[in-house]
């Protein structure tokens, strides 16, 4: 019989229902290596996190967090929580042998990725950061293609992720505008993202020029009322850059343009991504998500052009996709946790690890303190 691996999600909002629709559906598409229980949901408020549970599939409810990562009844802990709660939950369900999934960014700041990643090893589990991204189909075979020399040498990265979250200037201050839960605002959530994505299918940054920025450096509290007779509204202060680009030099000469903002009005989750190099191009928008498109410069002058590839072809064909629907059906958001959970399960049985590591996410977490370093000093960080 193959076994089962109970799992224990920390987090029960945004990511937490993501997470918890990928442990429901990887097992109902993917063959696993292992069944999968949905076996504790933990939040802080029990009113909520009882009725989360009822929603979401899972058989226990839990207040506190400590009670997941010690039971000897999980097997995977996973960390949907803000930034600040990953390193103490993630060192401490390590320590108890747990198989540790957290979400991105790994930590607040380099001295907790640092711990996460030697309590890990240590420990000697299966650890992963949750990219989501990197398992797009699309993405995934972008990958392939580069590795396989479709665009020769690598000359240029240029990424974007631009939503308009924050273009409101009555947008309330939430936990991802402060530092001590956030660590580093849109540079930290949505930029961890790109700078992954580049690592991923490029290579390693080696140096970097940034500017970190804040619009709008107060906003409203998000429990005060609005404003009375007499008075106005109370109003936060955000301790974050709400902004960020950066210039850097990756590996192999290559030139990268990264840039994370939520001030793009009419952005609402755009992910974009364009790889140059010596004998072609690969262009990504996550708003399109199932599409890739691609110039060959070795095809005839008189019908270059970027071709879009459709990628929902089965059969092994394209990476992912054999688990879905038939060509032509696209994908969404949310398969890509379910290609996470699915590969996380395999993982797990085998012993072996699962990219993005641990590992990945203390590199990651590298480029953000040295691009966060170099906006301090207006100068360029070496990694």
């Amino acid at each position: 019989m193959a076994r089962t691996l109970r799992v224990g999600l920390i987090g029960y909002r945004f990511m937490g229902r993501a997470h918890s629709n990928a442990w429901r559906q990887a097992p109902r598409f993917f063959n696993l290596k292992a069944n999968v229980e949905l076996h504790t949901l933990c939040g802080r408020n029990a009113a909520n996190v009882q009725a989360a549970r009822l929603q979401l599939g899972w058989q226990h409810a839990a207040t506190d967090w400590h009670e997941v990562v010690e039971s000897p009844l999980i097997d995977i802990v996973d960390i949907v929580t803000p930034t600040n709660w990953h390193a103490e939950m993630a060192i401490a369900a390590a320590r108890n042998g747990k198989h540790v999934l957290c979400e991105k960014p790994l930590a607040l700041n380099l001295k907790q990725a640092e711990a996460m990643h030697a309590a890990a090893h240590k420990a000697r589990v299966v650890h992963m950061v949750c990219h989501n991204y990197r398992r797009i189909p699309a993405i995934a075979l972008a990958k392939r293609m580069i590795g396989e020399g479709a665009l020769g040498r690598i000359y240029h990265f240029h990424a974007r992720y631009a939503q308009d979250r924050l273009a409101d200037p009555e947008f309330p201050l939430d936990w991802r505008l402060q530092k001590e839960t956030s660590g580093a605002g849109v540079h930290s959530d949505i930029n961890s993202h790109v700078i992954d994505l580049g690592r991923y299918l490029v290579g390693e940054f080696t140096e970097v020029c940034g500017l970190l920025n804040t619009f709008i450096p107060e906003r409203p509290l998000a429990d005060a009322p609005g404003p009375q007779r007499g008075g106005a509204r109370k109003m936060g202060k955000v301790t974050v850059p709400d902004s960020a680009l950066f210039l850097g030099r990756m590996e192999n000469g290559v030139l990268a343009n990264v840039e994370a903002t939520r001030y793009a009005l009419g952005r609402k989750n755009h992910i974009e991504i364009e790889i140059n190099g010596s004998k072609g191009s690969i262009y990504f928008d996550f708003e399109d998500m199932n599409k890739l498109k691609f110039y060959n410069g070795d095809d005839p002058k008189d019908r270059r052009g970027f071709r879009e590839i459709l990628v929902t072809e089965r059969d092994g064909v394209q990476p992912y996709v054999a688990n879905w629907w038939p060509p032509g059906h696209g994908i969404g958001y949310e398969h890509t946790f379910v290609h996470v959970a699915a590969d996380f399960v395999n993982a797990c049985v085998e012993g072996k690890p699962v990219q993005p590591t641990f590992d990945d996410g203390l590199k990651n977490q590298r480029v953000l303190a040295a691009v966060e370093e170099s906006s301090a000093k207006g100068k360029w960080v070496k990694l």
